[in-house]
């Protein structure tokens, strides 16, 4: 007895340190973050290693999923305090599950070459059943393999298949393209192409247009091209990759005999190499009128820039159903000395009307909610 209680006494002196020192190390990044008046941020989840892609599920159970920790978690708020007091592991050793989405009860999760669904799952959370095979004919390479993944309005299931190169023309159709199929794995069809790497999108309120996030090349310096924001429209549509970027720019190895204007232009431009991620048009109650239906956009931050942009959460504001301006939304994970304190991937808004920030590089999701003037 003496030395079981002498071990349970050495674990615990051995981890609370641990975890004081994370919770104060993540709360020193709260710190330094910035917001617009009357909004707060706080720590929802602070132990999500490589928390990316964002899926509400019933009764309040958020579900992360990751690309190189192989895991998806599944997160609950038991008690309404802001703070996700339960987190399970629904899934592991799986092979880069970015995506997930949850629709009647299941989870679908997109593995780099397969999509697989979870059945009453929010039953089952202590005890996750077998997935099923929804489709497991996507390509297996890792190079932008990782999917987002999303229902539309039509109840399809939307993803896309990145290019498994910087800059190439792949042979087959299936790269470089954005997809939708069946619940069930049925009606697979490629929907568009010229995509370089998209991991996000979100449909317009309003009109259930289909926007996305395309992140451009590498190496043909540092201020292009830009990142795009894309409007999909008809089915066969091209977006350029890997002839055009940008709307304007022909690319120096593959344009010949091509011309910009033969592709869709994106509707919004962003700064070269931020890494356009998770987008989500804002339709919470809590937050005050003007951000209502306006884009909400995660930049993970640029890899290679000589000096580093993006690791923010921008707002698009949209005006007749167009995008018309850009501003910070949340800053400060980039400091001035150029050192990054997070990277956020991917927004998920709760009944609530607040909003979840995943950062797969600290390992946590942030909650922003509104405190100032209705």
């Amino acid at each position: 007895m003496v030395l079981i209680k002498t071990a349970l006494f050495t674990l615990l002196f051995l981890t609370l340190p641990f975890a004081c020192a994370k919770s104060g190390a993540h709360q020193d990044v709260l710190k330094q973050l910035h917001l617009h008046d009357g909004f707060k941020i706080s720590i929802y989840a602070g132990s999500v290693a490589n928390a990316r892609s964002l899926a509400l599920g019933d009764n309040g159970v958020v579900f992360a999923g990751t690309t190189n920790e192989g895991k998806v978690y599944a997160l609950q708020d038991s008690n309404n305090d802001g703070v996700a007091d339960k987190q399970t592991v629904i899934a592991s050793h799986l092979n880069m599950p970015n995506g997930v989405a949850y629709k009647d009860g299941s989870l679908y999760v997109a593995e780099v070459n397969r999509i697989i669904r979870f059945d009453n799952i929010s039953r089952q959370l202590a005890n996750p059943p077998k997935p099923i095979v929804v489709y497991n004919r996507l390509p297996s390479e890792n190079h932008h393999g990782w999917k987002y993944l999303r229902f539309g309005p039509d109840n399809k299931l939307y993803t896309a298949v990145g290019a498994p190169c910087n800059i190439c023309n792949p042979e087959k159709e299936i790269y470089a393209s954005l997809v939708r199929l069946n619940p069930d794995g049925s009606d697979f069809e490629i929907i568009a192409h010229g995509i370089r790497n998209t991991v996000g999108f979100d449909w317009q309120p309003e009109t259930n247009a289909l926007f996305f996030t395309d992140n451009g090349r590498d190496y043909l310096g540092d201020d292009s091209p830009p990142e795009e924001l894309n409007q999909w429209s008809v089915k066969g549509e091209h977006f350029g990759y890997p002839y055009c970027h940008g709307g304007d720019i022909p690319d120096p190895e593959f344009a010949a005999g091509k011309k910009c204007r033969q592709f869709s232009a994106p509707v919004w431009k962003f700064k070269a190499h931020i890494a356009a991620l998770g987008i989500r048009f804002y339709q919470g109650k809590q937050f005050p009128a003007e951000y209502k239906n306006q884009l909400f956009v995660a930049q993970h931050g640029s890899w290679n820039r000589t000096e580093p942009q993006g690791y923010r959460v921008v707002e698009i504001k949209f005006d007749q159903g167009k995008p018309v301006s850009e501003q910070d939304f949340i800053s400060g994970w980039l400091t001035k000395d150029g050192d990054v304190l997070g990277r956020p991937v991917d927004i998920l808004t709760l009944p609530d009307g607040s909003l979840l920030i995943s950062d797969d590089k600290l390992g946590v999701i942030y909650r922003v909610e509104y405190h100032g003037k209705p």
